[in-house]
């Protein structure tokens, strides 16, 4: 397969870049964390045998400038950044859309306020911990983490983050050794670069806004029907596991478990990409798991 169309799309205070592959029905990625567009590439170019796969970077990451670097992040002007791609690539049409992490925060509001352009949404582990029942723990986890970030700088505020995203109980120390990696090409160290180059932005601006949003759980639950909850199978427990298994039993929507965890996406791409293929093409109850 040929590699994607490169476009840019202005949008009020950024400019996206976004990638095009494929031709069929419009499915939307909207990536998590600092991967950006190219989070999808293990999966993009199957997934386009049968769509027209949109995947793009979010304002201030990556490859798609804010016009001003230091203005405050909001999902909602996100969330119009993915309704605005969707006007520009699928007029007049609903897409499918698939989200991870604090994409799928986003994905979530663009579903509330704009479900005529959304034919389903497959969400996996958005981390809106405000609707959990311990929200208040999670809020001072998140201030420790913004302290940690002002008096020590990123990585001691990294750690302090990761901590809290996992199971009560679990030991750092009892992690399975990184496997050695081989060397990587030029484009995958350039994606390197540009993910810890962004890691500033992601943990000062973007997880303090996304993971304080309320979603309308009385519109979500309007609108449900065109709604798919999923987490990792290893990442049973986790903070951004609870807020959509939470959703899932509260909205009694489909809850489907992808394999790896919080990022199955990239450690298990062909099996990711593979079950996301067959939600989008069936939405039945038979490929859920709980």
């Amino acid at each position: 397969m040929t590699g994607p169309t490169i476009g840019h799309l202005r949008v009020d205070g950024a400019t996206l870049r976004y990638e095009v592959r494929g031709s069929g029905p419009l499915l939307l990625l909207i990536p998590g964390g600092t991967g950006g567009a190219a989070a999808f590439d293990g999966i993009a170019d199957a997934l386009a045998a049968d769509h027209t796969v949109a995947s793009y970077d979010p304002r201030g990451l990556s490859r798609s400038p804010l016009d001003d670097p230091g203005e405050r992040q909001h999902v909602e002007q996100h969330a119009d950044d993915a309704d605005r791609l969707l006007e520009l690539l699928s007029p007049g049409a609903p897409a499918l859309v698939a989200a991870c992490s604090s994409g799928a925060i986003a994905a979530l509001h663009l579903l509330t306020t704009r479900p005529e352009r959304v034919e389903r949404l497959v969400a996996h582990e958005p981390p809106v911990v405000e609707v959990l029942p311990d929200a208040a723990e999670h809020r001072a986890l998140l201030a420790r983490v913004q302290d940690t970030f002002r008096r020590e700088g990123l990585m001691p505020a990294a750690a302090v983050f990761a901590a809290g995203l996992r199971r009560p109980g679990d030991d750092p120390a009892e992690a399975p050794a990184a496997t050695p990696q081989p060397e990587l090409s030029a484009e995958a160290a350039a994606r390197v670069r540009r993910t810890m180059g962004d890691m500033p932005y992601f943990l000062g601006q973007i997880v303090p806004s996304f993971m304080a949003y309320v979603p309308d759980l009385d519109r979500l639950q309007e609108v449900s029907g065109r709604l798919v909850l999923a987490g990792g199978t290893d990442s049973r427990g986790e903070l951004p596991y609870r807020p959509a298994a939470f959703l899932a039993e509260r909205l009694g929507t489909p809850f489907v478990h992808f394999p790896g965890g919080h990022t199955g996406l990239s450690t298990h791409p062909a099996e990711f990409g593979e079950l996301l293929a067959q939600v989008l093409r069936s939405g039945e109850r038979s490929v859920v798991s709980r």
